[in-house]
């Protein structure tokens, strides 16, 4: 049971860094390890399914050059292996005189970050979009939809195929750092190996703590709802319909998504989340509740937004709400055609001060690292994610000698 790396996590981020390990040094022996019994279990297989241009992300910033180069990497990687994807573009309305102002300010973003896009007033949005609702628009045509789940299935057959080691059902339940390696207890057996990387999402932050690293932050569930709408809808739309995001609030808002299969979704909304890892509503987990309230950064964080927590809240279990949240730039959406859809829960590292973390945040050790935060657009990044990733923990490798 000795291998050259480890890689703890079956989303795209840990699958996209054990593929380029494999590619990096062929020949290495690789393992990873997934606690559940499929790959893409959790964040990967239940987000929007969008390739995002790179729109929102402050010039310069290391989230807006991955973002870009993640883009073009993953449109390659699934023409290279027949997987579906629809480059159908977006459309960031602004639907009154206050986001038509901060309309600008993102289209000057955009263009500082090199995103091709045109500014379309109110007619031009009605060309584009007849049944939109809006001020003036951004379009974005290299926004694209896309299967994740497909995405990541292929980067594990692409590992197996390289001759690395994929293990489902294998909760890792220790790590222990030595001179020599590390060993990595599941319940099963325990694997030692020279190098390890965790990119464990929902669990990354105990994770860190039980291979003994120093952590300041935890990770705060917030669940995603989603509604799909009725059938008579699809066809309606052309474009991804987007929101102005509003700078002052932490996430991006409700939005339409076009999916693969056809499919046009609403959400998410962002509720603070009862468990990590149980999607359904209601469904709470006693030690996940726990550990957020004995965190001050938890209390810090609800304090500073509970305006914002408060109306994500009512919007939740009051579906006329979040259907008004629709209907300003989506008028013809009723009630009934908000249909029932899988939830999905984000990963949100906060600081001990009550911060959110927005851009990524890695910890290491001589012979580990984990990714602790890999905020949205990770699963369009993952493919330059991992070759930084790679970057590090070869050259930590080549510091052991």
């Amino acid at each position: 049971m000795s291998y050259d790396y480890c890689v703890i996590g079956g989303g795209i981020v840990g699958l996209a860094t054990a593929m380029q390990l494999l590619e990096r040094r062929p020949g290495a022996s690789v393992v990873l390890l997934e606690k559940e019994g499929r790959l893409a279990a959790h964040q990967t297989g239940h987000n929007s399914g969008v390739i995002h241009a790179g729109v929102y992300y402050a010039p310069g910033s290391l989230k807006a050059e991955l973002c870009r180069a993640g883009a073009a990497a993953t449109k390659a990687f699934c023409r290279d292996n027949d997987i579906p994807f629809r480059t159908c573009g977006k459309l960031i309305v602004a639907t009154n005189a206050a986001e038509l102002e901060r309309m600008g300010a993102l289209e000057e973003r955009a263009r500082r970050n090199g995103i091709e896009l045109t500014r379309l007033d109110r007619a031009g949005l009605a060309e584009a979009e007849p049944e939109i609702e809006g001020l003036g628009a951004l379009h974005v045509p290299a926004s694209a939809i896309v299967d994740y789940k497909r995405v990541a299935a292929a980067f594990g057959e692409r590992i197996r195929a390289s001759g690395g080691e994929i293990r489902l059902a294998s909760p890792v339940t220790a790590i222990r750092e030595t001179a020599r390696g590390i060993e990595v207890d599941t319940d099963r057996t325990t694997i030692n190996a020279r190098m390890l990387v965790a990119c464990a999402g929902l669990q990354s932050d105990r994770l860190a703590r039980l291979a003994g690293l120093p952590i300041t932050h935890r990770i705060v569930p917030f669940r995603g709802e989603y509604f799909v709408l009725d059938k008579k809808h699809e066809g309606r739309i052309r474009h991804l319909i987007y929101p102005v995001p509003d700078p002052a609030l932490p996430f991006l808002g409700i939005h339409l998504t076009l999916m693969i299969d056809g499919s046009v979704t609403v959400g998410p909304n962002a509720v603070l989340g009862l468990s990590r890892e149980r999607e359904a509503k209601w469904s709470a987990d006693l030690a996940d509740l726990g550990a957020m309230a004995g965190f001050p950064g938890f209390w810090r964080m609800a304090q500073r937004n509970w305006r914002t927590g408060a109306t994500e809240f009512l919007n939740s279990i009051w579906r006329r709400g979040y259907l008004d949240q629709c209907r300003k730039y989506y008028p013809p959406l009723e009630l009934a055609d908000l249909k029932p859809y899988p939830a999905g829960v984000r990963a949100q590292a906060v600081e001990a001060d009550g911060r959110m973390v927005d851009d990524f945040l890695m910890l290491e050790s001589a012979r580990m690292l984990h990714v602790c935060n890999a905020p949205s657009p990770a699963a369009t990044s993952a493919l330059p994610i991992a070759a930084r990733i790679v970057d590090r923990i070869e050259a930590k490798r080549a510091d052991l000698g």
